[in-house]
């Protein structure tokens, strides 16, 4: 399997689950307002159809960042199986707390094991590095301008989401802020 047929079903396996895995969520009791929604989600749906969208053989976004080495794109799919992965280990330590929307669920436990142990928000950072990964091994101007505008949205997103964590859960929340980073594991 050649490595552009190999993202595809990555991504293809891991959306497919990951819809099928909300059913098991809690119910919502409290949700960011669709307003403060829709800036991170336009950046994310821009940045996914520039990713993963094909573009054109001559169009700039098509231009190459990289000389052609298969490797490099090996390492793509590697990251992007490494990022995906970290956001599996990651739901499953959330559990039913789990939404693609900043909310609350009903019951929602302040989770501190797994990879909550080594950031607060894995499953950006796997997202984050799957995203990368893809861009790497995609290897264009526009598949990193995309890969640009995704996490840009995710960091919008975690932005609200520290507020309305940090709202529902006061000294722990802000007590597990000071102790575990953001996003990267190690980096203050």
């Amino acid at each position: 399997m050649d490595p552009s047929t190999l993202l595809g079903t990555l991504w293809g396996a891991w959306i497919f689950s990951w819809l099928l895995a909300a059913i098991w969520s809690a119910r919502t009791v409290a949700r960011q307002p669709a307003r403060a929604r829709l800036a991170h989600n336009l950046l994310v749906i821009a940045g996914a159809a520039l990713l993963f969208s094909p573009l054109g053989e001559s169009t700039p976004w098509n231009l190459t960042l990289f000389p052609t080495a298969t490797w490099i794109e090996w390492m793509g799919v590697g990251l992007t199986f490494l990022g995906l992965s970290f956001t599996w280990w990651a739901r499953v330590h959330l559990g039913r707390n789990w939404s693609g929307t900043v909310t609350l669920k009903e019951g929602h436990a302040l989770i501190r094991t797994g990879p909550y142990r080594l950031t607060r928000h894995p499953i950006y950072t796997g997202l984050i590095l799957a995203v990368v990964g893809t861009a790497l091994a995609t290897d264009s101007v526009g598949a990193l301008i995309g890969a640009g505008s995704i996490v840009f949205g995710f960091v919008l997103k975690l932005r609200g989401e520290e507020r309305l964590l940090t709202e529902h859960f006061g000294d722990a929340y802000r007590a597990y802020q000071a102790e575990v980073p953001q996003l990267i594991p190690g980096l203050r």
